[in-house]
C-alpha cells in the first residue's frame, strides 16, 4: 500500500515591499531630496546675503543720515532698530520661500517622481505633511539666521552713532521673531499651492501675486476693504514689525497685533490642510 504525500498547509506570502514606510522615514526622505538638489543651497545661501545686505545698506544710510543731522536738532532714533526689517529683503526673501516651497511638490509632478513617492507611500496625506514639516524646519532655520544677522549687522553700523540698541528694546524681539517666520509661512503658502495647481510657473506666479501684488489693491480707508489687506501675510508682518502707535489723524483702518498673528498662522495652517485634503482624493 503506497502511502499518500503529505501536503504542507499554504502559507500567506510575505509582504511585497517591506513594512509601511514611518512617518520619520518619510521625514528623511523628503530631507534627502531637498539637499541633493545643490540649486536649493545656493539660492539660500544668495537669498540670506541679500537680506543681511540689504539691512546694512539701510543702516549705512541712517548713519549718514545721523552724522549729517545737527546736533543742536537731534532727531529722535526710536525706528532706528527696525533698519533690519527692510522690505526689499523680506519680499525678496517671501518671493524665494514661496517658489522653493513650490518647486519642493511641482517638481516631483513634472518629473514623475511623485508616481513613485505614491507607490511607496499609499497615504498621501502623511506625505505632503513630511513635506510640510522639512519645509517649514528649514525655512524656519533660514528666516533666523536672517532675522539674527540683520540685526546684528544693522546695529553694529549705528553703533558707530552711539544709535544702536539691544534685543530687549521695546518692540525688536517682536519685530524680530516675525521676520523668523516670515520665511515657513510663505514657503507653506507656496508648497499647499504646489499641491493644488501642479505647475510651477503658474503656482510661482500666482504665489507671488497673492502675497505681494494683491495687497495693495485694497487700500485700508474702508472698513471691508482694510480687512482683506489685514488678512494677507505681508500686511500682517509689517504690522508685527513697527513698534509706533498709528497716526492719530489718519482715516486708515490699522490692523492689531493679535490679529497679524492670526494671518501668520491661519495661512500655512489652511494651505497644508487643502494639499492633504486634495491628495487624498484625486489621482496623481
Amino acid at each position: 500500500m503506497t502511502a499518500l504525500p503529505t501536503v504542507p498547509p499554504p502559507t500567506s506570502p510575505a509582504p511585497v515591499g517591506g513594512p509601511p514606510a514611518r512617518f520619520r522615514d518619510l521625514l528623511a526622505s523628503e530631507w534627502i531630496k531637498m539637499r541633493s538638489l545643490r540649486s536649493t543651497s545656493w539660492t539660500l545661501a544668495l537669498t540670506t546675503l541679500f537680506v543681511i545686505g540689504s539691512a546694512a545698506v539701510a543702516a549705512l544710510a541712517e548713519y549718514n543720515n545721523i552724522a549729517d543731522s545737527s546736533p543742536s536738532t537731534p532727531e529722535p532714533h526710536d525706528f532706528l532698530p527696525f533698519t533690519a526689517c527692510t522690505t526689499v529683503g523680506h519680499w525678496t526673501l517671501m518671493i524665494v520661500a514661496g517658489a522653493i516651497g513650490t518647486i519642493t511638490v511641482v517638481s516631483e509632478y513634472s518629473s514623475g517622481l511623485i508616481r513613485t513617492t505614491t507607490v511607496a507611500v499609499p497615504a498621501r496625506g502623511w506625505m505632503v505633511l513630511a513635506k510640510a514639516v522639512v519645509t517649514a524646519a528649514l525655512w524656519t532655520g533660514v528666516g533666523t539666521v536672517t532675522s539674527t544677522g540683520s540685526f546684528l549687522v544693522s546695529q553694529a553700523i549705528l553703533n558707530g552713532q552711539d544709535a544702536g540698541v539691544s534685543i530687549t528694546h521695546p518692540g525688536v524681539a517682536r519685530a524680530m521673531v516675525a521676520s523668523a517666520l516670515l520665511a515657513p509661512v510663505c514657503a507653506l503658502i507656496g508648497l499647499g499651492l504646489g499641491v493644488l495647481i501642479r505647475h510651477s510657473a503658474t503656482t510661482v506666479v500666482i504665489s507671488v501675486f497673492t502675497q505681494l501684488m494683491l495687497p495693495p489693491v485694497f487700500s485700508q480707508s474702508e472698513r471691508w476693504s482694510a480687512d482683506i489687506n489685514h488678512a494677507m501675510p505681508v500686511t500682517a508682518w509689517k504690522r508685527l514689525v513697527q513698534n509706533w502707535p498709528p497716526d492719530p489723524d489718519s482715516l486708515a483702518y490699522t490692523a492689531g497685533v493679535p490679529g497679524s498673528w492670526a494671518v501668520y498662522a491661519l495661512w500655512p495652517l489652511i494651505a497644508v490642510a487643502l494639499a492633504v485634503i486634495v491628495v487624498r482624493h484625486r489621482d496623481v
